[in-house]
């Protein structure tokens, strides 16, 4: 963000990039919901750069994410070219004998993965990872035994592994991949085991999906405790004016009785005053 333009608007794209920044934050335990739910507020009510700045200033990457961008990008291209970094990997094997492993969270996958489980099991999840190369290679060897690759929305999947009583999931192979996204490739052999493939949301996405059913959820009660006060009022009302209404006819019948009795009255004296 530029801090000589501080009354610059700010757009749509810029407000989500520093949602994002909350969500990392949140997924990462810095910020708690509370915290959370506040500045997701102030960001969707930020209207300039300088009401943005303070949002962030105080997480990791805050200036990346809220910076101005004087050209137009296609946003998928843009958030996976930070997420392809090139270099080695943070881990490059696994192995489960007679028990577990898990690769989850921010790290880097190398351009080769291998991974080993024997009456065990193993979790590669890829949904906050980043990529060393724009195609990564996971390589599963499973005897009796099972892994687990969890990819999110917009990776591309291959699966060229062997399964001899036993298989690899292909429900996903197939799904073409955002531009700019990495093509992960699944190689591997599995005998009396098997290797799945699973599609999900990061979880700062769920949040955020979580948060905007929360807001749908409350903008729907508001409007129908505002419709219910509607109602009431305008049964309030119609109420009202049926007691005037019965209240003026009341009036109105006490009225007629007393001229009617006062008629009578006079009807008497005459009688009366014919009589003496």
């Amino acid at each position: 963000m530029t801090d000589d333009a501080p009354e610059l608007r700010a757009s749509d794209a810029d407000r989500e990039r520093v949602a994002e920044v909350l969500r990392d934050a949140l997924a990462e335990g810095r910020l708690d919901m509370s915290e959370f739910e506040e500045r997701l507020d102030a960001t969707y009510r930020a209207r300039t750069y300088g009401e943005l700045a303070p949002i962030t200033r105080d997480l990791p990457d805050a200036g990346a994410a809220a910076r101005v961008s004087m050209t137009k990008e296609p946003a998928a291209t843009g958030r996976w070219a930070d997420r392809i970094t090139g270099g080695e990997g943070s881990s490059t094997w696994a192995v489960a004998v007679m028990s577990g492993f898990q690769r989850k969270g921010r790290w880097t996958v190398p351009k080769r993965f291998n991974c080993f489980t024997f009456w065990g099991g193993g979790e590669i999840d890829l949904r906050e990872a980043h990529f060393a190369d724009r195609e990564v290679v996971i390589n599963c060897v499973a005897i009796m035994g099972g892994a687990t690759v969890i990819v999110p929305p917009g990776v591309e999947v291959v699966v060229r592994g062997i399964g001899i009583m036993g298989g690899f999931d292909q429900r996903e192979e197939g799904v073409p991949g955002e531009p700019g996204a990495p093509r992960v490739i699944l190689t591997g052999f599995a005998f009396w085991g098997g290797v799945g493939v699973a599609r999900k949301l990061p979880r700062a996405e769920k949040l955020r999906l979580k948060e905007e059913r929360r807001q749908e959820k409350l903008e729907r009660r508001a409007a129908r405790k505002e419709l219910h006060s509607s109602f009431r009022e305008d049964v309030e009302e119609a109420h009202r004016k049926m007691l005037d209404g019965h209240r003026d006819l009341m009036r109105e019948h006490r009225e007629e009785r007393g001229e009617q009795r006062e008629l009578r009255r006079e009807e008497r004296d005459r009688r009366r005053r014919d009589e003496d």
